[in-house]
């Protein structure tokens, strides 16, 4: 199976971060479009999603804000959330993505 470079990228990136993974944090995986972001925090040992925020979600949607501000108002709800499930280790999985700008 060939894959693309995206997804080549993808798993990169991914295989670095699972080698040096310790089992009592959790992965935040991070994608984004050209106009909404989206973020989760994953448990790769059970393989579920404990705690997931995205733009696409009815309090974003009325806010009149650039690309930029959204993520963070987005990365501030998603910690919201972490902090209630009482999830305080977690590791970045940027993807594909540069870590720059909204990322």
């Amino acid at each position: 199976m060939k894959l693309n470079t995206q997804e080549r990228k993808k798993m990169r990136v991914r295989k670095k971060l699972k080698k040096n993974v310790k089992l009592d944090r959790y992965r935040l995986s991070v994608s984004r479009s050209s106009k909404n972001i989206s973020a989760q925090i994953i448990d790769d040992i059970k393989e579920i999603t404990l705690v997931s925020a995205s733009s696409f979600e009815k309090d974003f949607k009325s806010l009149k804000k650039n690309k930029s501000e959204l993520s963070i108002l987005v990365a501030e709800k998603l910690a919201k959330k972490a902090q209630e499930k009482k999830i305080n280790k977690i590791y970045f999985d940027r993807g594909m993505y540069k870590y720059h700008g909204r990322i």
